[in-house]
């Protein structure tokens, strides 16, 4: 396997939106750990395109990471431990007053907010088919669970699948389907909580507890995610029985990072003093900088993904353009402020505590 056979125990976390891009991956592979292109948000043609610079910039293996639609998620949430599940027209009116609480910011931005689309499946079939006939090495799933037909094929085609779980009734589910290997998450990490149902608050369980529990029922490969910016940390992951760590936030300012001028900016800031766990920007649990907005929505979203992410897109990229970071989804974990302006390379080996 793959992921059990690192030089490096570590991964470079796909990172959808921009920062993740060929040459982070590969720096991370080259480096001896593993790297990933986010999947997310790309048409299909578009993550074709990645894959293909990666290939003709190493020969290093690779990983491409998915996100799993409703349409094709087949975990069942049990809403004691979550939210109620929006659905038809109680989702839809939902949605639409968040849309009309948005407008004024569009409107000063000069941006016109759409009209979501219920049911977008992110390129979803185009994806794997093309993952399947590009035969990359590892695939990985993010925001649901793929039916156990989804990973035979992926073992027929020689592609180790990795499920992104936020706590043990996930990844005994992960498992069960047919899963390889296990990203288990952490509450202290940047970007979105990896929640296999959307209304599913996550677990705010200490990692190091976390990946025990998870490792003491399974015997596939488990990699620790989530706020891990020191060797130190990295360590204790490893102890408690992680075969690998990974990190994203970390990564953020290496110069092989597509982040965003602003986005950098803001990580440097010495006027962001804390990191929040928002729905504001997708309806989806995320940890990001604490801006204005964040203060000022993040109890106002609903639990309506990919809306909400639809509607506050112009939002965030009329934001980006404007060299302005108030209504950009600034994602960080809780160790942001230990992230550094240095080559992937030197993240990576400096996190498995070897420079």
């Amino acid at each position: 396997m793959v992921i059990g056979s690192l030089d490096v125990p570590v991964v470079g976390a796909p990172m959808a939106g921009g920062p993740s891009t060929p040459e982070l991956a590969v720096a991370v592979s080259e480096a001896g750990g593993l790297g990933f292109l986010a999947g997310g948000y790309l048409t299909a043609g578009q993550l074709a395109g990645q894959i293909a610079d990666a290939w003709d910039a190493s020969s290093c293996a690779l990983g491409v990471n998915l996100f799993v639609p409703e349409s094709a998620n087949t975990f069942t949430c049990s809403y004691a431990a979550g939210l109620a599940p929006l659905r038809g027209d109680l989702r839809a009116r939902a949605v639409s007053q968040y849309r009309e609480g948005l407008l004024g910011e569009a409107e000063r931005l000069g941006v016109e907010l759409p009209e979501p689309v219920a049911g977008d499946t992110d390129d979803w079939d185009r994806k794997l088919d093309l993952v399947l006939r590009e035969k990359v090495p590892v695939v990985s799933f993010t925001f649901g669970l793929p039916s156990p037909a989804v990973f035979a094929e992926l073992r027929r085609a020689g592609i180790e699948s990795v499920v992104t779980v936020s706590d043990v009734e996930e990844a005994e589910a992960a498992i069960e389907a047919g899963a390889d290997a296990l990203v288990v998450q952490g509450p202290e990490g940047g970007g979105h909580r990896s929640t296999l149902d959307q209304t599913k608050e996550p677990s705010a369980e200490d990692l190091v507890d976390l990946v025990a529990a998870v490792r003491e029922g399974t015997p596939v490969p488990v990699i620790a995610a989530g706020g891990i910016s020191t060797p130190k940390r990295a360590r204790q992951l490893r102890d408690a029985g992680a075969t690998a760590v990974q990190i994203g936030t970390a990564l953020l300012l290496t110069p092989e990072a597509g982040t965003a001028l602003a986005y950098r900016r803001a990580l440097k800031d010495p006027a962001y003093t804390r990191t929040a766990v928002t729905r504001a920007f997708s309806g989806r649990p995320a940890r990001a900088l604490e801006t204005d907005f964040v203060r000022e929505r993040d109890g106002q979203a609903p639990a309506a993904y990919p809306e909400v992410h639809q509607l506050t897109s112009p939002l965030r990229k009329a934001s980006a353009a404007a060299d302005d970071p108030g209504l950009m989804a600034l994602w960080a974990g809780t160790g942001w402020q230990d992230a550094a302006d240095v080559p992937a390379a030197a993240v990576v080996r400096h996190i498995a505590g070897d420079g």
